[in-house]
């Protein structure tokens, strides 16, 4: 069994990747489609708009027939009818006629320009029109707004207000996107109870298993909170097995280090394989890795700060990958506010609050709750640095 052997970060991505796990694509309706990443490119099927149509209200002419009209001697026209928006003119105007025509009906066959009304006098069922029109005056033709064909939307975005408006405008009722992993969620300890329950001398709260369920829902994932595992062999391997059955993969907080009640690794070992027990970083050094039935599993630390700096870098990539958002890191240059001392040899994560342009250290350690709730992200320090400088440049790789 892999025990503790740490390796670098860089390893334990190497592992990650190379899981046997692909984006999976689905058929979503347009109307659960907000937030989702498209899984392929987007063509309009149709013209917008699909028939030429008027951008004014006015009379729908053959501006041929207006090319003499003048003040001195306007042209009249016969006026036949009136087409408004929603109707289908199934006439053609033939020469010296005219039709009634409002903002976005489509133009009777025949008709190439569109005057709007103030521009024209009416006298019973004609119109006198003073100066000539031009073919497309007043007229938005077919395809004019988006032809069919046009590429809409590249694979790998993500659907906005916007998006998913331009997606209703050329009449798509579903779109393609990548299918939501599902995601076990799993805390451990004898120590840990729900909120809303009791405490009873020596317990605290759990806070591992919302932030994780969060922070996987948040980055457009499904999360499954199985619930609290006490630190019984029997009690975690049945939700271990529980998460495997109906998750694409299992994370666990607690029970990875090398005390003898944490039980995770020997559990996930008897299941299926330890990748990896131990990276070579702080916080987050007793992180296990593993697979049970081609399935992921995580073992991150019980400090909620060590816990989320290790989903932020092992699992929130992955999790990206899977449903096309890799690009969407949020990360920011800034100063750093104060000196950092930090130990040689050890690849060091370290929180901090943003406050202007500074990066502000956060020193509670990772065992205190108040250091990842105050942090908006956190810094790497390198193996080989021990001090960082006050104004020196960090780069903050921000938490969500």
């Amino acid at each position: 069994m892999a025990f503790l052997k740490v390796v670098p970060l860089e390893k334990a991505l190497e592992v990650i990747d190379s899981f046997p796990l692909e984006p999976k694509v689905e058929r979503v309706p347009l109307g659960e489609a907000l937030g989702r990443v498209l899984a392929e490119d987007v063509v309009s099927p149709i013209n917008v708009p699909p028939f030429d149509r008027a951008t004014v209200d006015g009379y729908a002419v053959r501006a041929e027939d207006t090319f003499m009209a003048s003040e001195s001697e306007p042209v009249r026209l016969k006026v036949i009818g009136e087409v408004n928006a929603g109707d289908f003119p199934d006439f053609e105007l033939k020469p010296g006629e005219s039709v009634y025509i409002s903002t976005g009906a489509p133009l009777p066959k025949g008709a190439d320009a569109v005057i709007q009304f103030e521009d024209v006098d009416r006298d019973g069922d004609e119109v006198i029109i003073y100066k000539p029109a031009y073919p497309g005056l007043g007229v938005m033709k077919a395809g004019a707004d988006i032809p069919k064909g046009k590429p809409l939307l590249k694979r790998g975005t993500r659907l906005g207000f916007k998006e998913t408006a331009l997606l209703s405008a050329v009449g798509l009722a579903e779109v393609p996107v990548f299918r939501k992993p599902k995601v076990a969620v799993i805390s451990t300890g004898n120590e840990l109870v729900l909120p809303g329950e009791g405490l009873k001398p020596g317990q605290i709260y759990d806070i591992n298993g919302r932030a994780i369920a969060d922070a996987v829902r948040e980055l457009g994932c499904e999360a499954v909170f199985l619930g609290i595992a006490k630190d019984d062999r029997e009690s975690l391997k049945a939700l271990i097995e529980k998460g495997v059955e109906c998750c694409d993969i299992v994370i666990l907080s607690g029970g990875a280090s090398g005390g003898i009640r944490d039980l995770t690794s020997s559990i996930i070992e008897e299941l299926g394989e330890v990748k990896i027990h131990g990276i070579a970083i702080q916080p987050g050094k007793p992180t296990i890795i593993g697979l049970i039935g081609g399935k992921p599993v995580f073992g991150l630390p019980g400090y909620p700060t060590s816990c989320l700096t290790n989903f932020t870098l092992l699992v929130a990539p992955l999790l990206r990958r899977l449903i096309g958002r890799e690009s969407e890191v949020r990360k920011v240059k800034k100063r750093l506010a104060h000196k950092v001392f930090s130990v040689k040899g050890r690849r060091q994560f370290l929180p901090v609050r943003i406050e202007g342009e500074k990066a502000v250290p956060i020193l509670k350690g990772s065992g205190a709750v108040t250091s990842f709730i105050d942090a908006d992200g956190f810094i790497e320090v390198p193996e080989n640095v021990e001090i960082l400088e006050a104004g020196e440049e960090v780069e903050v790789t921000f938490f969500g």
